[in-house]
């Protein structure tokens, strides 16, 4: 995962993804929304090249075997360059995971989004299946836990806000939106992970609809039938001649 790992917005006719040999190849072919973040062009630059070094690398050899030395050499940047940003390569690894699940989770808002989407559900698993040696690479790191962690947080924040912008849940308080969002983050997270453990059978496109699907039936259930709808007023089981005693 990369700070310029920008999301795809989905092909209206077929919805799947393409397939990049690599991530770092892939992350650099789609345009990018400007990050929130106001950072000088050539800071960005630099932790853009690290991060890219490293995630090269997490490619190519277990997290655990690749130094310092290894993405300085791999980003032709000074080590003093290095420390001047992070502490070591965890820091490096994380602060590039933040990005990376900020720009994602916050890809509808901020590209003004006018559907039901909440979360950008096709996207992300459009991404994570142009990731999967660098999800084995993390995996072998023990590090998936603390990404999708960061993730949830991100994209709860951000579900949080397309609720408040939707006309049907709009006017909910902001503790049910709150409530919510943290449920439908859990839910997405869930079923990511669900579709990582299967080997992606089904195409992101369709993971997207059934997360909606799922989301808004529980949101705004069906009305009940009109019948259903009419409370009858229960009647007393006591005999007429006793209740009038």
């Amino acid at each position: 995962m990369s700070r310029n790992s920008p999301p795809r917005s989905p092909k209206p006719a077929r919805g799947t993804a393409q397939q990049p040999s690599n991530w770092p190849a892939a992350k650099k072919k789609v345009a990018v929304s400007a990050v929130p973040k106001k950072i000088d062009r050539r800071v960005r630059a630099t932790r853009d090249g690290l991060g890219d070094a490293l995630i090269a690398l997490m490619h190519e050899k277990p997290f655990e075997t690749i130094t310092v030395q290894h993405v300085l050499d791999r980003a032709n940047v000074s080590r003093s360059t290095f420390y001047a940003h992070y502490s070591d390569k965890n820091d490096l690894f994380l602060s590039d995971v933040e990005d990376f699940w900020e720009m994602m989770s916050t890809a509808l808002i901020r590209r003004g989004d006018t559907s039901n989407r909440v979360a950008p559900v096709q996207e992300l698993f459009s991404h994570v299946a142009d990731m999967r040696q660098f999800i084995s690479s993390m995996t072998a790191s023990e590090k998936v836990r603390d990404v999708m962690e960061l993730g949830q947080g991100h994209f709860a924040r951000a579900i949080d806000q397309r609720f408040a912008m939707i006309p049907v849940t709009r006017n909910l308080s902001s503790t049910r939106r709150s409530a919510l969002a943290h449920a439908s983050d859990g839910s997405l997270f869930s079923l990511l992970n669900w579709w990582i453990h299967h080997g992606g059978s089904t195409t992101p496109a369709q993971m997207d609809a059934l997360f909606h699907q799922t989301l808004w039936s529980g949101i705004t259930p069906p009305a009940l039938p009109p019948a259903a709808t009419q409370t009858a007023t229960p009647r007393s089981t006591v005999p007429a001649a006793r209740r009038r005693r």
